[in-house]
C-alpha cells in the first residue's frame, strides 16, 4: 500500500520474456494488470533491440509474451488479447476440467479425470523448454521483423549415396514456390503431436471431415487491409483470390469461389471489408455451406508487410491453425504464394492423416505436404517389411524436410533390418549428436535409439521408462521397454508391458502398425509356458495380420510342443507355400525349417534340416555357421560346430556371428581366456538385434567361468 507501483514496475517490465497468468479476470482493459503490465511490456519489447517476435533456432517464430491460462477463455477475452499482442494468442495451458468444474491446474490432480489430459509436471515441463528456446532465439542477431527468407537446414541424413545429394535452397520465385517448405517444424510440435493419436486436429471438427471422405468445403473471405493506406485496398480480394485458385486445384479441398462470397457481401452492403467480424463470416460460410472459413489480415510496419490468417471452423468459429508471413511490398505476390502453400499444406495433410492409424499420426509432423507423403509412404513400406523402398521413401522425406527427427529413427531400423548396420549406427549418431537442441522429450527418444544401437537394453529401460513418464497411453513407448526387457530375455518383465500396449490398441479399436507386438509376446508366453494364452494371441494375430509369415511360424513352433502334429504340419505346409511365393530359395526353407524344430526343442529333427541346407549350398558360410552354433549351443557335436565355423571364418574373417560362434564353442570346451578374448570381438563387432545379447551373456558366462577356475 506505502509503494509506488508504477515506478516498481518500470525496472521489472526491462525482462527478456513476459509470462502473464490469464484468467477470466484479467482479460480485462481497465485492471492494472492489463495497462500497467500487459499493454506496457508489449509496447516497450516492440521497441527494444530484440523486438516482441523472436526467431527461435530451428526457423520458426515466438513472441516474446508466454501466456500461462488457467481458465477457458470467452472468444471476447481471447480477442481482446489477440489485439494487444497482434497475433493469436498461443501459450501453455494449466487448466483442469471435468463436467462442471473449470480450474486451474494443481500439481496434485488426476490427469486421468482431468478432460484436457494435462498433467502438472508436464506442463512445467513445456514452459522451461518455451522460455529456453526464446532465450537461444535472443542469443542469436536481433531482428524486430520475421525475415521473408527460409532459412537454411541441415538434412539429417547423408549417408548413403541415395541419400547424399544435398537439397540445395533456391531463390523464391513465383512459378517455383511450391518447390520450397514456407515454415519449418519445431521440435516443440513433435513433442505435442507424437502420440496425441486423437488429437492432432480438433477432432470433433476436421477429424470428422477427414474420415467421412469427403472434401473439405472451404470459403476464403476478402482479406482485411490495416496499413492505413487506402491504396492497397486492392490486395484485400488479390490475396482472396489468389488464395482460391491455389487451393481449388486441390483434390482433397472443396473451394467456394470469390463471386459467391463477395455477391453475398455485397448484398448486405458491407462496403468495408473491416466490417467483417468473424461472426460475419461465419454467418456468410454457412450460407455457402462451406465447413471452415480463413480470415485475415494485412498489417504494416514501416517497408514490412505481415499477412495474417486464421483457419477457423464455420460452426464453432473456434481456430483450427493460425498463419502468418512477413515480407516487403514490393513482394506482395511471393508473401501471398507463401501463405497459399502454408494454407494448402494444412489443409491437405489434415485430410491425408486419415489414411493414418492413431499411432502413426504423430510419427511426422511436418507443414511440407511433400515430406509428409514420403514419411507416410515410407512406413507404410516399413511395416510391410519391405524395408528396401522405406529406406528410398526415408530418404526423400527427409530431404524435403530435415526436421522429421522421428522419422529418421525409424529410418534406422529401415537400414537395421536389411543387414544395413554401418548405416543405421551413422544415421543414428548424426541425429544423436543434435539432441541438445531437442526438447527433454525428443531427446529421450533419441537417447533410446542411441542406447539400442550403440549400448545395452539397460540403458535402454532407463529411456523407455522416460518415454512412459511422457505418455503412459502410448502403446509404442510400452512396446520400447517390453522390447529392451525381451532382449534381456526378463520375459516376466516383458510381458505386462506389451500386454499393456495391445490393450491400448484394443481400446483404440485399431489393430498395431505390425505384427511384431503380437511375436514377441507369443514368445514370451512360450518361454515361460503360458501355452494357451501364446495360442490364443496367435488367433487373434491371424485375423489382424493374415498370412503373416512370423505368426505361422510361431503357431508352427506352438503346435510341435504340444505335440499337435497334425496342425504343426498343416502350419508348416503354409509356411512352405508363403516362402515359394517369396522365391526363397530351397536352402533358406530348409533352413526356415530347422529353426522351427529348433525353437521346438526336437533337436534330431532340426538337425537334420540344418545339414540338408548345408548339403544344398555347401559353399555357403552362412549354412556352415548355422549348424556349427546348434551343434554347440545344443551340445550335440562341438568338435563338428568348430570345425565349420573355422571354415566359414576363412571365408568371412570380420563377420561378428562367426566370431561369436567359435567363443561359444570355446567356452563349451573349457577354455575360458581363450573364449573371452573372441567373444569380446564379437561384441566389439556387433551390430544390433535380440540376438545381440546372446553374445553380451555368453562373455559375461565366460568370464565368471575363467574366474571362478581361477579360485
Amino acid at each position: 500500500e506505502t509503494h509506488d507501483v508504477d515506478e516498481s514496475l518500470k525496472e521489472k517490465l526491462k525482462c527478456l520474456i513476459f509470462i502473464p497468468i490469464i484468467s477470466r479476470t484479467y482479460c480485462d482493459p481497465k485492471s492494472f494488470a492489463w495497462e500497467h503490465e500487459f499493454i506496457a511490456f508489449v509496447e516497450q519489447a516492440s521497441k527494444d533491440q530484440f523486438g516482441l517476435k523472436v526467431r527461435l533456432p530451428n526457423g520458426n517464430v515466438a513472441s516474446r509474451v508466454l501466456p500461462i491460462r488457467i481458465h477457458d477463455l470467452d472468444i471476447v477475452d481471447i480477442k481482446e488479447c489477440e489485439s494487444v499482442l497482434g497475433g493469436v494468442l498461443r501459450g501453455i495451458e494449466f487448466i483442469y476440467k471435468e463436467s462442471g468444474i473449470d480450474k486451474p491446474l494443481a500439481p496434485d490432480d488426476d490427469e486421468k479425470k482431468n478432460l484436457n489430459n494435462t498433467k502438472y509436471r508436464i506442463q512445467i515441463i513445456k514452459v522451461a523448454h518455451a522460455i529456453k528456446e526464446i532465450m537461444v532465439g535472443m542469443k542469436a542477431e536481433p531482428s524486430h521483423l520475421v525475415k521473408e527468407n527460409a532459412m537454411h537446414r541441415e538434412p539429417l541424413a547423408k549417408v548413403t549415396k541415395e541419400v547424399g545429394t544435398e537439397v540445395k535452397e533456391k531463390p523464391v520465385k513465383l512459378s517455383k514456390i511450391r518447390l520450397l517448405s514456407v515454415v519449418f517444424i519445431t521440435a516443440i510440435l513433435i513433442i505435442a503431436a507424437i502420440f496425441a493419436y486423437p488429437k492432432i486436429f480438433k477432432r470433433d471438427t476436421l477429424e470428422k471431415l477427414r474420415s467421412s471422405g469427403e472434401r473439405i468445403s472451404v470459403a476464403v473471405m476478402p482479406f482485411q487491409n490495416r496499413t492505413n493506406d487506402e491504396t492497397k485496398n486492392y490486395w484485400q480480394e488479390m490475396i482472396q483470390d489468389i488464395l482460391i485458385t491455389t487451393l481449388t486445384n486441390s483434390e482433397e479441398l472443396k473451394v467456394k469461389q470469390s463471386q459467391m462470397i463477395n455477391e453475398y457481401i455485397q448484398s448486405k452492403d458491407l462496403i468495408n471489408y473491416a466490417s467483417i467480424t468473424p461472426s460475419i463470416a461465419r454467418t456468410i460460410s454457412m450460407k455457402l455451406d462451406a465447413s471452415v472459413f480463413i480470415y485475415g489480415s494485412i498489417i504494416k510496419a514501416g517497408d514490412k508487410i505481415r499477412i495474417n490468417a486464421q483457419l477457423i471452423d464455420s460452426k464453432t468459429v473456434e481456430a483450427y491453425k493460425s498463419f502468418q508471413v512477413d515480407g516487403v511490398a514490393h513482394n506482395i505476390l511471393n508473401i501471398i504464394d507463401s501463405l497459399s502453400i502454408m494454407v494448402e499444406n494444412f489443409l491437405i495433410i489434415s485430410k491425408l492423416n486419415n489414411e493414418a492409424t492413431p499411432d502413426m499420426q504423430g510419427y511426422f509432423n511436418t507443414t511440407s505436404l511433400e515430406a509428409y507423403r514420403y514419411a507416410l509412404a515410407g512406413l507404410k513400406a516399413h511395416t510391410k517389411r519391405d524395408y528396401p523402398t522405406a529406406v528410398k521413401l526415408f530418404s526423400q522425406a527427409i530431404a524435403a524436410d530435415s526436421n522429421l527427427i522421428f522419422t529418421a529413427l525409424i529410418f534406422t531400423n529401415s537400414y537395421g533390418n536389411q543387414g544395413l548396420y554401418d548405416q543405421a549406427k551413422e544415421l543414428c549418431m548424426k541425429v544423436y549428436k543434435k539432441r541438445d537442441q531437442m526438447p527433454e522429450y525428443l531427446k529421450a527418444w533419441v537417447n533410446y535409439y542411441y542406447a539400442y544401437w550403440f549400448e545395452t537394453p539397460y540403458e535402454g529401460i532407463k529411456y523407455a521408462k522416460q518415454l512412459l513418464e511422457y505418455d503412459d497411453q502410448s502403446p509404442i513407448h510400452h512396446y520400447s521397454l517390453a522390447d529392451m526387457y525381451y532382449k534381456l530375455y526378463q520375459y516376466d518383465n516383458a510381458i505386462p508391458e506389451f500386454e499393456k500396449a495391445l490393450e491400448i490398441y484394443d481400446k483404440w479399436d485399431i489393430k498395431p502398425l505390425w505384427s511384431a507386438y503380437h511375436r514377441a509376446l507369443g514368445y514370451c508366453y512360450h518361454k515361460t509356458g503360458q501355452y494357451k494364452k501364446e495360442k490364443k494371441l496367435y488367433n487373434k494375430a491371424e485375423k489382424d495380420f493374415p498370412g503373416d509369415l512370423v505368426i505361422i511360424n510361431r503357431q508352427a513352433v506352438l503346435a510341435l510342443t504340444e505335440e499337435k502334429t497334425q496342425d504343426a504340419s498343416e502350419y508348416i505346409e503354409r509356411y512352405k507355400s508363403i516362402l515359394k511365393e517369396q522365391s526363397w530359395s530351397e536352402a533358406q526353407i530348409v533352413n526356415a525349417l530347422g529353426y522351427i524344430y529348433s525353437e521346438a526343442e526336437i533337436f534330431e529333427k532340426a538337425e537334420e534340416y540344418y545339414r540338408k541346407a548345408l548339403s544344398i549350398q555347401p559353399e555357403s558360410s552362412d549354412r556352415m555357421n548355422t549348424l556349427a552354433y546348434f551343434l554347440i549351443d545344443k551340445d550335440r557335436n562341438i568338435k563338428e560346430g568348430l570345425e565349420l565355423v573355422d571354415t566359414a571364418l576363412k571365408l568371412s574373417p570380420d563377420n561378428f556371428n562367426y566370431i561369436h560362434t567359435k567363443g561359444w564353442g570355446l567356452y563349451k570346451q573349457g577354455k575360458y581366456n581363450e573364449a573371452i578374448e573372441i567373444l569380446q570381438k564379437s561384441w566389439d563387432l556387433k551390430s544390433n538385434s535380440v540376438f545381440t545379447m546372446q553374445i553380451y551373456f555368453h562373455l559375461e558366462e565366460a568370464k565368471k567361468a575363467a574366474a571362478r577356475q581361477k579360485n
